[in-house]
């Protein structure tokens, strides 16, 4: 069999490589990976495709192709820069994942054998340490959360004007907020309080990028506790510390989803980026994206699901009830992973090492098999992140807050490769009203 390097493939097409790599995410062209972990394409389906002409879109989906250095997408997973997303959510950092993100600096990742360590210690240890007596931490923000994002220096805080913001934004807020939509105000009253936020050079918007993600955590209301963005954020949203092998799974969570080559809140983000809107209001027009119910929103109906299935403890009835129903089974089925989606597979992996009797785990299980049965497509990560969430105790719509805290490692990584560009992002409709 003749290999072809994605140059080869887009040449012998007459495409763009971005062209090409959109033919894979449509499912029109599979490639693998070589032994070097580049793209490889079966030179008999390119020629093949090539004497079929351009393939059609699908009907009801509209496509807009960018070229990016970030992330692509494979048959069942994503590649950060070539790396492995799955590979790195078993022992990275989501700090260091997303300074690689923005940077692609192999610094970045240089921790490897110590982050497995601290990986493997996470998943041993049977609880964590309590938070700081009241108040200690807010009232020194500058110290919270002093660890180093993959590279010496880089400090994940906000600084304490901004904290002050995010949490006073909030107050007039009703009991109930969902946590997304508490990031939804939260993140442009950060913005209020940044002098700097017009500096759209690559350093800036990295420095910038602690500052808004340590915000966008430390300023939900929950317990201060010290350690990395996931153990913060896992406590806010749990409404205490959680034991170290939880957090653990919350960091994986959070890896797996730091980006997703062009997903409509990316698309977003990119866009607002490209006409020189500041990081942070690349970051909010991401945010109003996600609580769309087809995409980050998607996890809200999907621990709805499981709490159903937990109570009635008849998972097969409430899926078969939705399907009756005409409903869309939020959780399962995926537009790129037609065969399975890799990242949940690797998210209940760790689910299961945590909480292998956990009843909302259960649930999921038997949901799964039910689906299975009746021909439903494969489960996508949504369900194993609402999953996490219910075997945490965390709110209702925890899971959209975690995507979106997660995501906004990847809009900023987005929003830099069009800063680098001069032209404005502009899209066309095609009119088709009255003359």
């Amino acid at each position: 069999m003749e290999w072809l390097s994605a140059a080869e493939a887009a040449a012998r097409l007459g495409v763009k490589p971005a062209t090409l790599y959109a033919y894979v995410s449509r499912g029109v062209l599979s490639r693998r990976r070589s032994p070097a972990g580049r793209s490889v394409f079966d030179a008999a389906d390119v020629e093949l495709l090539a004497r079929r002409g351009r393939p059609r879109r699908p009907v009801g989906v509209s496509e807009v192709v960018i070229e990016s250095a970030i992330t692509a997408l494979g048959a069942d997973r994503p590649f950060y820069r070539g790396r492995d997303a799955l590979e790195l959510a078993a022992w990275a950092r989501f700090e260091a994942v997303a300074q690689w993100l923005w940077t692609g600096d192999p610094a970045a990742l240089d921790a490897r054998d110590g982050d497995r360590e601290r990986a493997g210690s996470a998943a041993e240890a049977d609880g964590a340490s309590g938070p700081e007596p009241a108040g200690a931490r807010d009232a020194r923000p500058e110290a919270a959360g002093t660890l180093a994002g993959g590279g010496p220096g880089a400090l994940w805080v906000a600084s304490a004007e901004g904290l002050a913001a995010g949490r006073a934004a909030q107050s007039g807020l009703p009991d109930g907020t969902l946590p997304l939509e508490r990031l939804q105000v939260v993140v442009p009253a950060l913005a209020a309080t940044d002098p700097l936020k017009g500096n759209l050079a690559p350093d800036a918007v990295v420095a910038l990028g602690h500052r808004l993600i340590a915000g966008m955590v430390d300023s939900l209301p929950g317990p201060a506790v010290d350690g990395d963005l996931a153990t913060r954020l896992a406590a806010r949203l749990a409404g205490r510390p959680l034991p170290g092998a939880l957090a653990a799974a919350v960091r994986a969570g959070l890896v797996l989803l730091a980006d997703h080559e062009l997903a409509s809140s990316t698309l977003s983000a990119r866009v607002a980026a490209s006409v020189r809107a500041d990081p942070y209001a690349a970051v909010a027009a991401g945010l109003a994206a996600t609580s769309g119910a087809l995409h980050g929103g998607a996890s809200l109906g999907a621990e709805a699901m499981i709490a159903e299935a937990v109570e009635r403890s008849r998972a097969g009835e409430v899926l078969a009830l939705r399907l009756r129903r005409g409903e869309r089974i939020p959780g399962f089925g995926h537009s790129v992973y037609r065969s399975g989606d890799g990242r949940a597979a690797a998210l209940f992996e760790a689910i299961r090492r945590v909480a292998p009797g956990h009843p909302a785990l259960a649930a999921a299980d038997a949901l799964m098999a039910a689906a299975s049965r009746g021909r439903v497509p494969a489960p996508n990560v949504d369900l194993a992140l609402a999953t996490l969430t219910r075997v945490a105790g965390m709110p209702i719509g925890a899971g959209e807050a975690i995507f979106g805290v997660s995501r906004a490692a990847g809009w900023l990584a987005h929003a830099m490769e069009e800063y680098a560009h001069r032209t404005d992002l502009r899209l066309r409709a095609v009119y088709i009203g009255h003359d």
